[in-house]
């Protein structure tokens, strides 16, 4: 049987233990340190050392006999002990700070790409979103980066300027959004000892949210919209459901007829952007007529109540309604968000807590930047009145 041969100061050590069935199962005994322990019954002092194990998954045959079975054994030995090695640079390189060698050479981009690949949650185009800025970024900031980038390159200074990249190039509260995102990634890079020191610490990114930088339409403009026929009616459909209800495109996407009570004309659902986190998570909207007309009689079976393309599919389509209604206004599908809140605010004359309680916020911030949006829409109504020669 092909044997082990550890050195005494190697850590981790590779070791086998003996299973049932005669195999031996390869694993990593790491040496933690020790402590000192009081043992009340002899008054005094001893050394208890701390180790712990890593079993590798990977097994030793049993009194191998044929030149076949030796050599896979001394195979598996080969690779095990070639696990140990880099466990043990991952070590040293932690201890002196440093990234293991074996990390030094991952393209950090690659890395990003492999973790887009992976996330399951619903901001994955912000996620992807960050990496096309980041990409952007470098290309302007550091071409000779912007292919391969090493995770030693990625410093604190290049993400102020990144921050500073995102504020000039993006709109509203996107740069915050998109830092935020490319931050997550950063953090999973250093929990997997791809960073060690996290280049993000103490880099803010400031935005201005308390303002409305969205273009809203007007009750005459929904109007408008509303007369212009669009051949994707699923669209048009939850457009404007979502100009009456003020619904983010997540959430409309996923309403099921399960969600509608039409005795008591209500709809009730759980907001996509803050479940699990918000005890304003539920909303309940009341259904006037022209939303229940948009919802249609219930099927006998429980399905989506809109049926629409991908995000970016609905952004197009709206495009070309908007354009096809003569609305000369950049109209994205969280526009229709902002324009009920607005609408309610300054038109219908509707409170803020109740507006508030409608987009299902948990305070008042986020809501008091649609009564700021009322108050400019006055006073550019205002200053657009003829002046008089007196």
């Amino acid at each position: 049987m092909a044997k082990l041969q550890t050195k005494t100061k190697e850590n981790p050590k590779l070791m086998q233990k003996t299973l049932a069935d005669g195999r031996q199962s390869l694993y990593l005994e790491y040496y933690m340190g020790y402590n000192k322990v009081f043992d009340e019954n002899t008054g005094r002092e001893h050394i208890k050392h701390i180790r712990s194990k890593e079993f590798l998954g990977l097994y030793l045959l049993p009194n191998p006999r044929t030149p076949e079975e030796r050599q896979q054994n001394k195979e598996t030995l080969a690779l095990a002990a070639e696990i140990r090695m880099d466990k043990e640079k991952i070590l040293i390189a932690r201890k002196y700070d440093k990234a293991a060698p074996v990390k030094q050479k991952i393209n950090f981009l690659n890395f990003y790409e492999a973790y887009i690949k992976a996330y399951t949650k619903k901001d994955i185009r912000m996620i992807e979103g960050a990496l096309g800025r980041f990409r952007s970024f470098l290309a302007e900031s550091y071409p000779n980066m912007q292919t391969n980038l090493k995770p030693e390159q990625i410093t604190k200074e290049m993400m102020t300027k990144f921050v500073e990249y995102l504020q000039v190039h993006s709109k509203g509260e996107g740069a915050l959004g998109y830092f935020q995102r490319f931050k997550k990634v950063v953090k999973y890079a250093v929990d997997q000892d791809i960073i060690l020191k996290n280049p993000c610490t103490g880099v803010r990114c400031v935005v201005d949210d308390t303002s409305l930088k969205k273009d809203v339409l007007s009750l005459d403009e929904i109007k408008m919209l509303a007369d212009t026929p669009y051949q994707n009616t699923e669209v048009r459909r939850a457009f404007l459901f979502s100009l009456y209800a003020g619904l983010r495109y997540c959430d409309v996407v996923d309403l099921k007829y399960s969600n509608v009570d039409y005795a008591n004309k209500i709809i009730r659902f759980d907001q996509n952007k803050t479940t699990g986190h918000s005890k304003q998570s539920v909303v309940i909207i009341p259904l006037s007529n022209t939303l229940l007309k948009l919802i249609g009689e219930k099927p006998l079976k429980n399905a989506p109540i809109f049926t629409l393309p991908s995000h970016t599919g609905c952004l197009k389509a709206l495009r070309i309604w908007v354009a096809r209604a003569g609305i000369d206004k950049h109209i994205t599908w969280h526009c229709a968000r902002h324009s009920f809140a607005v609408n309610l605010l300054g038109e219908c004359h509707t409170d803020i807590k109740t507006v508030a309680s409608l987009l299902g916020h948990s305070g008042l911030k986020h809501t008091e930047k649609y009564t700021r949006a009322v108050d400019a829409l006055k006073e550019k109504a205002v200053n657009a009145l003829p002046e008089l020669e007196i």
